[in-house]
């Protein structure tokens, strides 16, 4: 695995000797170290870390400014496919039915979520709000695909709700900023909202026409990815359809909204930068070969992981507004694992 560089240009080559950035500003060869032994399932950014999950059931956090790994949790036995860092606790999902809590600073598991029939496959994580979380250690959201989501005690990994209603498997949650309210998709083709401690379904989003991959929640508008190659705005209060982002080739795999802009990223290996308020395509990122499992937004810096077994750094400052020529498209940096290491993945024509 690696850490390699890619110059400013819109469709890069790597010569003999790429230069990095370093922290300082100072120019230096590039170098190689060890990463992940299969696909990035996922990632997410905390201060000047990153921590990546894999198919080879290991989690690993990374040195955004140099790209070493500096630690590796191990304990899943199966394939991880989601991570979440808050409160100084990493948790993670995986298809070896259950989700874990671990201490970021040890690296040691410190709790099993276990109940899930099936795969685990998303979560998400609300601090304590009030006395009895507060004594709960907060609450994690699981959702898997036996089609149901559950609502954990942190503290004692005791299930405190099981939220039973989707026809399918529960691919994707979000968590509104009180904690309260849950929204999952899920390949019924449905996005559902609920009540974490009655467990009571509020309402139901029917629009889409295949399985809801991925959502994000802001400013009280769930946006939701779909199968269906298309990302539905919604009303989170009343579930009204409001928008919808078209120009994928592919299902949308993943969602980031920062700045008034909606990432997407997608089975046809690309991401998208639209207007959130006018859904206007404002940027193609071509460089990766698989589909986009992840994307997160750091800064000015956009970082996009994927089954290529890359995690990608492209410079996002400068979006034009809707409706303008985009500039050249910039990837200055790449960091690799060993799946991804041995070539930068080749450009596709548009």
């Amino acid at each position: 695995g690696g850490l390699r560089a890619l110059s400013k240009e819109d469709r890069p080559q790597v010569p003999p000797k790429v230069p990095i950035q370093g922290p300082r500003g100072a120019w230096r060869e590039p170098t190689c170290l060890p990463g992940h032994e299969s696909y990035v399932t996922f990632c997410q950014l905390e201060d000047e870390a990153a921590f990546t999950c894999s198919a080879d059931c290991t989690i690993r956090k990374w040195d955004v400014l140099t790209g070493q790994c500096l630690q590796v949790f191990r304990g899943h036995t199966s394939i991880v496919n989601r991570i979440l860092v808050a409160d100084n606790q990493l948790f993670s999902s995986s298809y070896d039915r259950t989700a874990r809590a671990w201490s970021v600073d040890r690296g040691q598991v410190a709790r099993e979520f276990r109940g899930h029939r099936n795969c685990v496959l998303t979560l998400a994580y609300t601090r304590a709000a009030c006395v009895e979380e507060a004594a709960a250690g907060g609450l994690l959201v699981t959702g898997s695909t036996d089609g149901t989501a559950k609502v954990w005690q942190v503290a004692s990994g005791c299930c405190h709700q099981t939220l039973r209603g989707h026809t399918g498997a529960v691919l994707c949650l979000v968590l509104d900023a009180p904690g309260r309210t849950a929204f999952t998709g899920s390949t019924d083709a449905t996005v559902r909202a609920w009540d974490i401690l009655s467990g009571q379904q509020l309402r139901v989003f029917r629009e889409h026409q295949g399985s809801v991959i991925c959502l994000e929640l802001v400013n009280r508008h769930v946006y939701s990815g779909s199968a269906d190659r298309t990302v539905k705005c919604w009303l989170a209060d009343t579930g009204e359809h409001v928008r919808t982002f078209t120009a994928h080739r592919h299902s949308v795999s993943a969602l980031k909204y920062h700045a008034g802009t909606l990432f997407t990223g997608s089975g046809d290996a690309r991401a998208r930068a639209f207007d959130a308020q006018s859904g206007a395509l404002r940027r193609v990122f071509r460089g990766h070969a698989f589909v986009i499992n992840c994307i997160q937004v750091h800064g000015q810096v956009l970082y996009t992981a994927s089954h290529d077994g890359a995690l990608r750094l492209w410079d996002v400052r400068g979006l034009p507004p809707p409706r303008a020529a985009a500039p050249k498209r910039s990837l200055p940096r790449l960091f690799s694992n060993k799946v991804g290491c041995a070539a930068a993945a080749p450009l596709q024509p548009a």
